[in-house]
């Protein structure tokens, strides 16, 4: 690595671990501010954030997850053995986004959340049975990181086995894109992504041919749809293929990342401040403000890009056709013009989902942010009855992993 972009990754790394005092700067300056480590204006008000998502026809979301850090060639010699990135929920607006998004939403809906529900509850508990003798746990490794893995593979219809190889390989998908590594780490990660992508195409062409109550199903069925010409179901092109790999890749890791990283800022920061912790064991009412607090205040998924369709004026910036910007969500979260006191983490504040965009806002907030919200729901209510007298393990400072896509601790050693 050139010591030049050695710089640029030591820099992105500092600002990503702790993005706070950039937003707070970036909220009270004039118009919008430019970020040479995100290359890309930082968009920090909760009314220009808000603004930018709902007019996707100006501001497209087709760059929405560019990676921080482009793999070298050789990486793309391995993944082009697999199947070429297609368009998902994430990066189309309109019409493209309606078509990827319709099945996810019957994927979630409420039967299939309830029974999930269940499921979830009985992971828990289980995880949680495996370590309470103990005294002590890292929860990230334990916990945070095992059940969000369980719910997605369930949603999507894996069999248990193949889960931790799918949760892996979304880890690595992350890293690969977001995380700077030698080329001999790349090429690693290279190949578990690789494998991933089969897996995924194994489930897309077995559902085609035997389709089940499952959202590996109802993506196929709806992305895919059988002419229903002939004697049995027609088999996948290879375009429906890449297409069903990129989307199921997607709810993979937007599934199971995303509400790690809440389990564990959640009990971070309710850890942190013990006042809130003793609260909230005392008054178990207060769970879902928790969650909505959690939410707000270190938000998992901290923004997206976006990019301009045409000459735009935003905070009174103006903006070419074609500029980046950040839509920080982590930013408008902890802005005093939305939130009085945002600063402070504070279980009690009133509770209202549509008062922060933890989950985005307009067309592309999160489907699946209730199936985020009753884990860590269930989770605080597991572990205020498990552990009350739970603790931040002493002397272990907290780092938070350098990336602005899913902002966890890195380890959250806790005792009891």
């Amino acid at each position: 690595m050139d010591p030049t972009t050695y710089a640029r990754h030591e820099l992105l790394d500092a600002l990503q671990r702790d993005p706070y005092p950039l937003y707070a700067q970036a909220r009270q300056a004039a118009g919008l501010t430019f970020v040479p480590e995100l290359d890309a204006w930082l968009v920090a008000r909760d009314a220009d954030v808000r603004e930018v998502l709902l007019r996707p026809e100006d501001f497209s979301s087709a760059q929405a997850l560019r990676p921080d850090v482009l793999p070298g060639p050789a990486v793309f010699g391995v993944l082009s053995r697999g199947f070429g990135q297609r368009p998902t929920v994430v990066s189309t607006d309109g019409a493209a986004h309606r078509r990827h998004r319709a099945p996810i939403n019957r994927g979630l809906s409420s039967a299939r959340v309830t029974a999930l529900t269940s499921y979830a509850t009985e992971v828990a508990t289980t995880l949680v049975d495996g370590f309470a003798a103990d005294g002590r746990t890292e929860v990230m490794a334990s916990y945070a990181r095992e059940l969000p893995g369980a719910v997605i593979g369930r949603l999507i219809g894996f069999e248990p086995e193949d889960v931790p190889a799918a949760v892996h390989g979304g880890h690595r998908a992350e890293q690969l894109l977001f995380r700077p590594m030698t080329e001999d780490e790349q090429l690693a990660a290279a190949e578990d992504v690789l494998a991933l992508q089969h897996l995924l195409d194994r489930y897309a062409r077995d559902r085609r041919a035997r389709p089940r109550d499952d959202l590996c199903s109802t993506m196929v069925a709806a992305l895919a749809p059988d002419t229903g010409l002939g004697p049995g179901p027609r088999e996948l092109t290879r375009d429906q293929r890449s297409e069903l790999v990129s989307n199921l890749q997607n709810i993979l890791i937007a599934g199971h990342l995303t509400t790690t990283a809440l389990i564990g800022t959640a009990l971070h920061h309710l850890l942190r401040r013990r006042d809130q912790w003793e609260l909230l064991c005392a008054r178990p009412e207060l769970i879902p403000g928790a969650v909505e607090e959690a939410v707000r205040y270190d938000t998992a998924v901290q923004g997206f890009r976006r990019t301009t369709t045409r000459p735009v004026v935003l905070a009174g910036t103006e903006l070419p056709a074609g500029a980046t910007l950040f839509v920080a969500y982590g930013s408008a979260n902890r802005d005093e013009a939305r939130h009085e006191d945002a600063d402070t983490f504070d279980i009690t504040r009133p509770a209202s989902p549509t008062r922060h965009v933890g989950f985005g806002h307009g067309a592309h907030g999160c489907p699946g942010s209730q199936l985020a919200r009753t884990q860590l729901r269930l989770t605080l209510e597991l572990f205020t009855r498990r552990f009350p007298g739970l603790r931040l393990a002493k002397d272990q400072e907290v780092v938070m992993r350098p990336t602005m896509i899913h902002r966890a601790p890195l380890e959250l050693p806790l005792t009891w």
